[in-house]
């Protein structure tokens, strides 16, 4: 190869390094916890959220962000006087703020979801449960990933 080709070449490999590390920073994946608060807010429709009678459970501790494990309960009798009317959780940090969203009854008998998800990197969950009176409960885990999934870029 030629001078000229190495050159060349050694440019092209420049340019698109470049282009990768502003990529990079730019990314939208990696949000703030405002857009998380605007995002739980947009969900309660500006009403109070209280800490409490909601328990998110996920490990603090992920080796793996591919497939984890999540379960939300809501205190509540589930009965027609009192009951949780639906369930959300939202992250902080993947493509998308909202993880599940999900409506409930008192036919339900237990105010409970499990699923698995993916988490992009270590970040915080926030699960919200709506109750049938029209108040909004809480429950705030900060999640700590080894190795992250949800990174993708979509081109």
């Amino acid at each position: 190869m030629s001078a000229m080709g190495v050159s060349r070449s050694r440019r092209l490999m420049i340019v698109a390094g470049f282009g990768v590390g502003a990529c990079l920073i730019v990314r939208p994946a990696l949000a703030t916890s405002g857009e998380l608060a605007a995002a739980v807010n947009a969900y309660a429709g500006g009403a109070p959220i209280k800490a409490g009678r909601v328990k998110l459970d996920i490990a603090p501790l992920v080796d793996n962000g591919n497939t984890v494990p999540l379960s939300v309960s809501v205190d509540s009798a589930m009965t027609a006087a009192d009951h949780v009317v639906a369930i959300a959780v939202f992250n902080e940090r993947n493509p998308q703020r909202e993880v599940i969203k999900c409506t409930l009854g008192p036919r339900a008998g237990r105010a409970s979801i499990s699923t698995r998800i993916r988490l992009a990197t270590s970040q915080k969950l926030v699960a919200v449960a709506r109750m049938n009176d029209g108040t909004y409960w809480s429950d705030t885990v900060d999640v700590i990933v080894s190795i992250a999934a949800c990174l993708e870029n979509p081109i």
